[in-house]
């Protein structure tokens, strides 16, 4: 099943660079550009980069998903369903949130009750689904112990909030060149490794599920390698609230078909942050009545103002990724 995954890499990793230059033209052309607010770091010079450059690599990861799914299929359980009902759902709730700011040019894009609302039909979808299926349950797995914690019921409301936290980190995390596209391709790489290593041990889902989750995570990471080479700075093309939100919406359906939602708090750990410094500033300047932790959130932001450019910034957060996705391949390496 090895060779199923690094097919899946390569056709969309191929996928994504076919469609990058007609997709860059053909957004050009419809004047599907993003707008900079000076809110912040100076990003003028980005101002009409094209958006939605989410597109190619959806495109990537589909194909790649159902050209290297392993057979046979496994019918309305089978893992490739939810996986990409979770990512294309959660997709389409940024693409309406794209079209509004670059076509109707309302900045705002949809109101934040809209928003939450189509994330919550995904997310408790998604959660009700795992929570039936035989092959998930309501157990999780604790990382380095061997132990699982049954939530019972409240696995469901606990997981429709991880869904929803987990996307708008992604969400969060999209904000300089590059650096989304290059955390997540890392992150799914370690989720690609994490099955290779559950196949070879005797893991909580079949071969044929494990294998599935593989194939999707190294479509993922394909595809976003693919898309960086439009995206990497300077960019060329933005992935928007489409790419980022098909991102979060993949990585946490991984995370929790495997049993291991823990395991994020390592392999997403930038995006989680990019959250918590929201949160920490808003509180905070709240109940100091003006004051800052941060120069700006999301976190990379502060870091922009303190002066680093935005290759370094990727080059940490890269760097940070790496080194705590390989500890959460230890963690799973440990009990198996």
């Amino acid at each position: 099943m090895f060779y199923r995954m690094i097919g899946a890499a390569l056709i969309a990793l191929a996928v994504a660079l076919l469609l990058g230059p007609g997709l860059i033209r053909y957004l050009k052309k419809l004047h599907f550009g993003q707008t900079i607010y000076e809110l912040g770091p100076s990003h003028q010079q980005k101002q009409g980069t094209p958006v939605m450059g989410g597109l190619m690599m959806a495109a990537g990861m589909l194909a790649a998903s159902l050209i290297c799914h392993p057979i046979p299929w496994a019918g309305g359980w089978d893992f490739l369903i939810p996986l990409l009902a979770v990512s294309f759902l959660s997709m389409a709730v940024g693409f309406a949130d794209d079209y509004i700011k670059a076509v109707k040019k309302r900045h705002e894009g949809l109101k934040p009750l809209q928003k939450i609302a189509g994330q919550v039909i995904v997310a408790l979808g998604f959660s009700v689904y795992c929570y039936l299926s035989p092959k998930v349950g309501s157990s999780i797995q604790i990382p380095f112990t061997g132990l699982e914690w049954d939530l019972g019921v409240f696995y469901i409301p606990l997981m429709t909030l991880l869904v929803i936290f987990i996307v708008n980190s992604s969400n969060l995390q999209d904000g300089l060149d590059g650096l989304l596209s290059t955390v997540a391709s890392i992150s799914s790489a370690s989720w690609a490794i994490i099955c290779m290593i559950l196949l070879v041990s005797s893991g909580a889902v079949d071969a044929g599920d494990t294998t599935t989750i593989g194939v999707f995570a190294m479509s993922m990471t394909g595809a976003c390698i693919g898309y960086l080479r439009f995206n990497r700075y300077p960019a060329k093309i933005f992935m928007g609230d489409t790419g980022s939100m098909l991102l979060g919406g993949g990585t946490v359906a991984m995370a929790m078909l495997l049993r291991q939602p823990f395991l994020l708090l390592l392999s997403f750990f930038t995006p989680i942050m990019s959250s918590v410094s929201v949160i920490m500033q808003r509180y905070y300047f709240k109940l100091t009545h003006g004051k800052r932790i941060f120069l700006m959130s999301p976190i990379h932001h502060h870091f922009e103002k303190k002066g680093y450019s935005e290759t370094q910034i990727v080059s940490m957060y890269a760097g940070i990724t790496l080194i705590l996705s390989l500890i959460a391949v230890a963690a799973v390496c440990a009990v198996q």
